[in-house]
């Protein structure tokens, strides 16, 4: 079995394909977790125009999207890819939850489902920002 996968691999469109299907999959069962431990259902508020659900979702799905980024150039294969990848999301996942930790002043959900601009802003920054860090660490 792993014989012929490695054999579909070796073409250049059929890597292509498996490599953005993995990566869409893991986006879609990454954003689901955050669904969960969010305060707020992100699609609903989207539906209604919550710009602050928007960055922060955004950010969130920029932020995995660009450490699989990482984990495909720096690995051999699909399936460090898909390892390296699903490690820099808890880590991804851990900065999130530190983040809400260490604003004690307020709410980082309730804000955002308040459609506070500056903070929907500031979620999206850190997501963005320590996917490059966390991607910087895959490739190693």
């Amino acid at each position: 079995m792993d014989n012929e996968v490695d054999k579909l691999l070796d073409n250049p469109y059929a890597a292509s394909l498996v490599y953005v299907s993995v990566t869409v999959l893991s986006l879609i069962v990454f954003l689901s977790v955050f669904e969960l431990v969010t305060r707020y259902k992100c699609w609903s508020e989207i539906k209604k125009g919550n710009l602050s659900v928007a960055m922060a979702t955004g950010g969130k799905i920029f932020g995995i999207c660009n450490i699989f980024r990482f984990s495909i150039q720096s690995n051999d294969s699909v399936y460090e890819s898909l390892i390296w990848g699903t490690f820099g999301y808890v880590i991804l996942l851990a900065a999130y939850f530190l983040f809400e930790f260490l604003t004690p002043v307020f709410r980082i959900d309730e804000e955002i489902s308040r459609d506070n601009r500056a903070v929907g802003l500031t979620a999206m920054v850190i997501s963005v920002s320590l996917s490059y860090v966390i991607g910087a660490t895959v490739i190693i």
